[in-house]
């Protein structure tokens, strides 16, 4: 099996339930791959994307939450946690099958965390306690960060 990316796939968790990401044109678990994507772009586009999401990232100016320095690929099944809206609603807002570019922050002062997640379109925050349990979205909104 091997990547486009350059992960070495022998250490990842899902390879039993993945097809492969060159065997699958960057679609690994039958979904595109955006860090498959930006790196057939051009050798820089995944770094600019990064560089993109972690700016917009610190300049939301989410009290407690320390600066973003960096993102790294994530299952949409490892970062889709169940959110109660107001309305009572239960939701997922991610894809299980894509890839997104994310990153878990403690929350300065508690033993919550802060979840971040983006792709090319939309970017959320939302925190946490252990497990991804007491869920609340900080921010989620729609985002500029299309790679050229």
């Amino acid at each position: 099996m091997g990547s486009i990316c350059g992960a070495d796939c022998t250490k990842c968790e899902f390879t039993s339930a993945c097809a492969g990401c060159t065997e699958t044109d960057g679609a690994p678990f039958g979904k595109p791959c955006l860090v498959a994507g930006c790196c057939r772009k051009g050798e820089n586009v995944l770094q600019e994307l990064k560089d993109k999401l972690i700016a917009a990232f610190n300049g939301l100016g989410i009290q407690d939450m320390p600066p973003v320095t960096e993102l790294y690929a994530l299952k949409g099944s490892v970062i889709n946690i169940a959110y109660t809206l107001p309305s009572g609603e239960i939701m997922k807002f991610w894809d299980d099958d894509k890839i997104y570019l994310g990153y878990q922050l403690p929350k300065q002062g508690s033993d919550r965390c802060y979840g971040i997640v983006a792709d090319d379109q939309y970017l959320m925050v939302s925190e946490y306690s252990s497990y991804g349990s007491d869920a609340e979205i900080v921010v989620f909104k729609r985002w500029e960060g299309k790679t050229e």
